[in-house]
């Protein structure tokens, strides 16, 4: 069985008042630098065989601390990349909070996407054919990567449907687990810290 560790990039000032979306230049913060070498120490026990990250800075800086302690390259995967916002790219969250796309957005997520940007379904089609094609290789990958790329990820695994997807909490920092195989898929842990995460791979 194949072991997938999906971490979200740690703090970065932007999270609690801006929709960042593929924004250049937003890299972590002093809180979700020290975040990630605590990740890093915490995972670094597990057997990982590849380390994987979207392309934006603030997912790679979180994956570089675990990779110069395991000596093991990161790979860029644009599979993993931030769900693409479009024309909200750059707004707040006070700024979009009037908009009935913005509200259609939180309550219709099966459906529904911003001007210029994603649907869910398509971020969840790209995730799992490239989950499909790394399946094929027994062992345990780190992948670096955003909360409603992650959500997605763990939804369509679980059956909840995408207009349920809020429910899903995953916070910056945190780790959730899959085990797949050709047969079966196994939701291991959820929004997990990486010692949490790390006694599931190793229980």
């Amino acid at each position: 069985m194949t072991g997938f560790l999906f971490i979200r990039h740690t703090a970065h000032d932007l999270i609690p008042t801006t929709i960042s979306g593929r924004m250049p230049g937003v890299h972590l913060n002093q809180t979700g630098r020290a975040a990630a070498e605590g990740l890093a120490e915490e995972l670094a026990s597990l057997p990982i065989r590849r380390i994987l990250s979207g392309p934006l800075e603030r997912a790679r800086e979180t994956a570089e601390p675990l990779s110069r302690k395991l000596g093991i390259d990161v790979q860029t995967a644009a599979e993993f990349d931030e769900l693409a916002t479009g024309e909200w790219t750059g707004l707040t969250f006070q700024q979009l909070g009037s908009r009935d796309d913005w509200k259609q957005w939180n309550t219709f997520r099966s459906a529904a996407h911003s001007p210029g940007g994603e649907l869910m379904l398509e971020v969840q089609l790209r995730v799992v054919r490239k989950l499909l094609e790394l399946r094929k290789d027994d062992g345990l990958t780190a992948i670096f990567s955003h909360g409603d790329v992650i959500r997605a990820t763990v939804a369509y695994y679980l059956g909840v449907p995408l207009d349920l997807f809020l429910r899903i909490a995953i916070d910056p920092g945190s780790v959730t687990f899959l085990q797949i195989d050709d047969r079966s898929v196994l939701v291991r842990c959820v929004n997990a810290s990486g010692a949490d995460a790390a006694r599931r791979v190793l229980g």
